[in-house]
């Protein structure tokens, strides 16, 4: 027991109770003085488990410090094996929603599909789950999909949806008549006893195989009513029986996977930032993906991705009613094997099926923080930064982050500038431009040493804060540069990250470390459109301070000292020569070809003269 108990004011209530526990498979539930459930979790070992928690409590993430601090009284029970503490583990959490368990997001934000508890059931669509309604397929990933399936099952079954309370007994004393959904042929009016209750419920049997993703034995029993048609010369029947295999042929095609040999699976994937992590399930059933549902699950505490799927993998497999004794995996999950076999595989189709799950997860972790940026931009860009912080392992979060470019035209009117981003937002305050004094010609990586210099001395001479993180407009040249400054010669920490361009100038690519590696980011995500921001609006403010002063000073240069000779060409000449010394040794054949033999023997004569 550890030896410092200040942690937990009640510490020797609860190390009464931590005496009794049993060293057996079990469930524990932790709750505060108030009576107040705080936390649900399973363990092989009640004993060592619990016990855990007391034992290395220096050990503890923040979070979880802050829950055991919280702990008054300590329940258990006891139960047969792992697998039982697991089901019950998922039971308890789902209907008491302890305070510090992560869980998915209430079942009434997702759509179902219900086959309800009557002696006739029907189908329907639905949000809330009332276990005692009937049998729930889903969740669905969205409302369109959903109502796809639901009208091909109806193009293919008919099966009523009317309201009425009907029984066999009713049925039997004749209380109901026929609807207009009789007489059009989408119903076969059991209502009045013209179907059987068998027969309906055999259809019914068709309709649930169907939502669990096994065509299989329905397509058999199709293709065998449409034999006996056939068979009986009944071609109208046969044909109207053969247009229902095909509409089940064709939505059973439409998620076919390459290997068929991958009869019953269920596959998961997890991406996860600082407060949210998300979790894709893809069902695979005889060679096809029968469903694939993603959610979002907001952290309690600081559990890991395994954490996390060690909770949610049982909720979904039994909320899918998936019937897979396999479950494919990227990371080892605390289950026990005889619940569900574990798979990481490294090659062949279930590696591709992983990967598919994989970029599922990605779109709709994008996906979602799109929709929390338009709802709170704030607590967006927030997400942003921590983001970027998990992404370059930085110490601290970036709230402060500024990015230098240069600017000049073939050394003429060098220029600098620098914007500044607090909590990813531009804080035009604090922007600077710089004028270029040290360098001669167009030298970009002496320019951005000059700046960087002036810069961050006068930061740590004058003890301001300095920024987070230092972005470059540029590669990695740029960034040493930067890092010779900063570390070698200022010795000042601060991190130093690079945005490249492509040929076509556009932002590519992020860089951090060194020697700097590429820090891959999808080119559609938030934040790869805020690296561009940042990346767009320094090139525009050293761009704007560069036309500025251009303008004002205007353009002066040995050239224009040539009578004859305007800014225009002098320009020209710049940017075909570079320098002023190199015009000055270029043959007269040479000139002629950039500004015209008139202009260009004015300018050889001035320089010969």
């Amino acid at each position: 027991m550890a030896g410092d108990r200040s942690f937990n004011r009640n510490f020797d209530h609860i190390e009464q109770q931590l005496k009794t526990l049993p060293e057996t498979p079990g469930v524990y539930q932790y709750f505060d003085e108030g009576g107040n459930l705080l936390y649900v979790g399973k363990a092989r070992n009640l004993s060592r488990r619990v016990h855990s928690y007391f034992n290395h409590y220096d050990d503890l993430s923040p979070k979880i410090r802050i829950l055991v601090r919280k702990i008054y009284t300590i329940r258990y029970t006891v139960v047969q094996t792992e697998v039982d503490a697991l089901l019950l583990e998922n039971n308890l959490i789902k209907t008491l929603q302890p305070k510090y368990n992560s869980m998915l997001k209430d079942d009434k934000t997702y759509p179902y599909l219900c086959l309800t508890a009557e002696e006739f059931p029907r189908l329907l669509f639905t949000r809330d789950r009332q276990k005692n309604r009937g049998t729930f397929f889903g969740p669905y990933p969205n409302q369109k999909i959903l109502r796809e399936l639901q009208e091909m099952i109806r193009n293919v079954f008919l099966y009523r949806t009317c309201k009425l309370p009907l029984t066999r007994k009713s049925v039997e004393q004749g209380k109901f008549k026929a609807c207009i959904n009789a007489q059009i042929g989408l119903c076969n009016a059991p209502c009045t006893g013209n179907e059987s209750y068998e027969h309906y419920n055999a259809t019914v049997d068709n309709i649930r195989r169907i939502l669990k993703g096994d065509f299989g034995e329905t397509l058999n029993d199709l293709k065998a009513e449409m034999t006996r048609h056939a068979d009986a010369l009944e071609f109208e029947q046969a044909e109207a029986v053969k247009q229902k295999i095909m509409l089940l042929n064709q939505y059973q095609s439409r998620s076919t996977v390459v290997d068929t040999s991958v009869r019953d699976l269920d596959v998961f994937s997890i991406l996860s930032d600082e407060k949210f992590a998300y979790v894709n399930m893809m069902r695979i059933k005889n060679g096809g993906i029968i469903h694939s549902f993603s959610t979002e699950i907001k952290k309690q505490l600081d559990e890991s991705d395994a954490d996390i799927l060690a909770v949610i993998i049982p909720e979904l497999h039994q909320s899918t009613q998936s019937t897979a004794k396999e479950v494919v995996v990227p990371i080892k999950v605390d289950l026990p094997d005889e619940y569900l076999h574990q798979i990481i595989p490294t090659r062949g189709a279930k590696k591709e099926l992983l990967e598919l799950s994989l970029r599922n997860v990605k779109f709709y972790q994008h996906e979602r923080f799109s929709q929390r940026l338009l709802v709170d931009p704030d607590a967006g860009k927030t997400q942003l930064l921590e983001k970027i912080q998990k992404e370059l392992g930085l110490p601290e979060l970036p709230r402060n982050i500024e990015c230098f470019d240069n600017s000049n035209i073939q050394g003429e009117y060098a220029v600098a500038a620098m914007v500044h981003f607090t909590d990813g937002m531009p804080d035009r305050q604090q922007y600077r431009h710089f004028n270029i004094k040290t360098v001669d010609g167009p030298d970009d990586y002496a320019s951005m040493e000059e700046v960087v210099r002036r810069r961050y001395t006068r930061l740590r001479d004058e003890q301001k804060p300095l920024p987070q993180l230092i972005i470059v407009d540029g590669g990695k040249g740029q960034m040493e540069v930067v890092r010779r400054v900063l570390h070698d010669e200022l010795g000042l920490d601060i991190p130093i990250a690079g945005l490249a361009k492509d040929d076509r100038h556009r932002t590519s690519e992020l860089l951090y470390g060194f020697p700097p590696v590429s820090i891959g980011i999808a080119p559609r995500s938030p934040l790869f459109h805020l690296l561009e921001q940042i990346q767009n609006e320094v090139h525009r403010f050293a761009i704007t301070f560069h036309r500025n002063k251009r303008s004002k000073g205007t353009f002066k240069t040995a050239l224009t000292e040539i009578p004859g000779i305007g800014e225009k060409t002098a320009r020209e000449l710049l940017l075909q020569f570079k320098s002023v010394k190199q015009i000055r040794n270029t043959p007269l054949e040479d000139l002629a070809k950039c500004i015209g033999m008139a202009k260009a023997k004015v300018v050889y004569d001035f320089f010969r003269s």
